[in-house]
């Protein structure tokens, strides 16, 4: 969606809006920037985001030097109309020292999203003698056959094992889980939806 400029109190905040942006497929929160009605202009036009930045006083598109570039996919205005969140496909690290954020967060709280999207990239871009090639190769009814084995092992683990196995047993559960949601052409986000209403 577009934002149109004029719809956001930008006099609250002396013509500058926080801009907080989060990668579209793991929901990490990446940065935090800020933007002036030319740079959310720009940021539109062009699919890539621009910040003003307030030490060079001008404006600047993320990775106009070091080409790690945020790819919009989503904007949102907030219920206040003076903070946009930008969902952006990141292409390299998003902090300047290196890091995928810049907030020095232990890990991706959010892997699970990743790991999904990791198996995405296997169905689409094949990798000869991984596991999900080989899985795939036996079928539908082999990959669900497996979700139920590492259900019970997971039970057994929960029951009569230590907790890092139980964790490894969990951890193989749901990554199958995810390859299943995966070879029906559904995803977590479905789970997630369908959670939420029965929640409601």
């Amino acid at each position: 969606m577009n934002i149109d400029t004029s719809t956001l109190d930008w006099d609250k905040t002396a013509g500058l809006l926080p801009v907080i942006i989060q990668d579209y497929k793991t929901l990490e929160v990446l940065m935090l920037g800020y933007m002036n009605a030319e740079a959310l202009e720009k940021t539109q036009a062009e699919g890539k985001v621009t910040f003003f930045s307030r030490s060079k006083n001008r404006l600047w598109t993320k990775g106009e030097t070091s080409n790690n570039f945020l790819f919009v996919k989503e904007l949102f205005v907030d219920c206040d109309n003076d903070t946009i969140l930008i969902k952006a496909d990141a292409v390299g690290p998003t902090c300047h020292t290196g890091s995928r954020s810049c907030f020095k967060t232990d890990f991706n709280q959010n892997f699970i999203f990743e790991l999904e999207n990791i198996i995405t990239d296997r169905y689409e871009n094949p990798v000869e003698g991984s596991y999900i090639n080989k899985m795939r190769a036996k079928g539908l009814n082999k990959i669900a056959q497996k979700v139920g084995e590492e259900g019970v092992e997971t039970v057994i683990a929960a029951l009569a094992e230590t907790e890092e196995e139980f964790i490894g047993e969990a951890s193989d559960l749901v990554f199958h889980l995810l390859f299943l949601l995966k070879e029906k052409g559904l995803s977590i986000q479905d789970i997630a939806k369908n959670l939420e209403k029965r929640h409601k």
